[in-house]
């Protein structure tokens, strides 16, 4: 690859996290603070349902990126079109007076946004002779993107002094010139245009075969449920921080970016002393452990440090479950169908998993805001932890791991 390319698809990388970045973390706070305060001054169910934008988009992406981008037009030219298209709804979002108008733009952005993250991924992995050891060090600068985000948003105070709506602006700039720059890169043509393929491998159906095995069958069914507990994370750890008086939240949250990189780098280590299913139990732990902090960080200065143990193990929740899980994906599935599989597996976890989650978070925490209007935390990061915690103990007693589980691919 020319260093021409490698910077390009950096760049590419940086802007297409840095413009997720910029405003996903911080909608949950920008959405409850009062009208009269920079916010639109809703409840935690609308919270939710701005949140569900994702799960829907989530759902809907397979269809875009394997009916249009696979077979009618080039990858870059859609992620030039899309990103452009979103900078508009962004900015739209950033001045909507009301949650109608802000959900309805925000709602189509990420119908339109989440295709994006498949189509950079298509686009830098098809520029490379050897994606195992190149795609990392260019994926690594949209961690990159994301972190350096959420250090603006600290630095500018934009929290603290009620100006979120500024958020959307910024991203709103970096979709801009990130679908501007899309029509500079590499061209990367459809796959399948003239190509005759079923109506089931077009939508990645072929995939549903691997529910047949038992142990897969258990492994998703823990994967969707573990991503209930997940959607508390996204909706409201920002708002919550925020409550709780910690200055710079969004800057601070980032640390968990920087450490999923060390957590990251240790993973080929444990995956290999672990096996499958204790890394997988291990990431369903950390879940739990995560928000019991939460629950008993806040309510003494002295044990204020647990939030920070919360926010660092990003890594462990994450890279642990997730990034195993797509590996145990993978091996299960083989090559003859594992763009499908991973399909399945995205739709089950950000559609359906996430999905149910942005729907309960939201009663919950509203069933728990106190007359002055703060919150019972402690109860409302409690609920989430049992969950995490009984889907912990269903998957350690009905999974069995096999030697060929645990096989780990070079690309790790």
């Amino acid at each position: 690859m020319s260093s021409k390319i490698r910077f390009q698809l950096s760049t590419m990388m940086f802007l297409e996290f840095f413009v997720w970045g910029a405003w996903f973390v911080t909608m949950g706070t920008y959405l409850l603070q009062p009208s009269g305060a920079g916010g639109l001054g809703v409840k935690g169910i609308q919270v939710g349902e701005a949140y569900l934008s994702q799960s829907l988009g989530a759902v809907i992406a397979p269809f875009i990126v394997g009916l249009i981008a696979d077979r009618f037009f080039s990858a870059q030219r859609i992620l030039g079109v899309l990103h452009l298209v979103g900078a508009v709804l962004l900015w739209g979002a950033s001045v909507a007076a009301s949650f109608t108008g802000f959900y309805l733009l925000i709602l189509v952005y990420m119908i339109l946004f989440m295709p994006t993250l498949a189509l950079t991924n298509s686009i830098a992995l098809r520029q490379m002779t050897d994606p195992k050891k190149e795609f990392p060090f260019i994926r690594v600068l949209g961690t990159v993107g994301w972190i350096v985000a959420g250090l603006i948003i600290g630095f500018l105070h934009w929290e603290g002094s009620h100006q979120l709506n500024l958020t959307f602006k910024m991203a709103a700039v970096a979709s801009l010139v990130l679908g501007f720059q899309s029509f500079t890169l590499p061209d990367t043509l459809p796959l399948k245009k003239n190509v005759k393929v079923s109506v089931s491998e077009l939508l990645g159906l072929d995939a549903i075969k691997l529910l047949k095995n038992r142990d897969y069958l258990v492994f998703f069914i823990a994967s969707m449920a573990i991503c209930i507990p997940t959607a508390f994370y996204y909706n409201f750890t920002n708002p919550f921080l925020n409550e709780v008086g910690m200055t710079a939240a969004a800057a601070k949250q980032t640390i968990g970016q920087f450490l999923e990189v060390v957590f990251m780098l240790l993973m080929p280590f444990f995956f290999k002393k672990l096996g499958v299913k204790k890394m997988l139990g291990l990431g369903m732990l950390a879940w739990a452990i995560r928000y019991i902090c939460f629950a008993y960080g806040y309510e003494s200065s002295g044990l204020f440090w647990l939030l920070f143990v919360g926010i660092a193990i990003h890594g462990v929740c994450y890279d642990y479950f997730f990034v195993t899980g797509q590996i145990y994906t993978d091996n299960k599935a083989g090559q003859a169908f594992q763009s499908a599989a991973q399909g399945l597996i995205t739709l089950g976890t950000y559609g359906v998993g996430m999905l149910i989650g942005y729907v309960i978070s939201g009663p919950i925490v509203d069933h728990w805001q106190l007359a002055d209007g703060s919150h019972d935390w402690k109860t409302i990061w409690l609920i989430p932890a049992g969950i995490a915690a009984v889907v912990l103990v269903f998957f350690m007693a009905a999974f069995r791991e096999k030697k060929t589980d645990s096989a780990l691919p070079e690309s790790i």
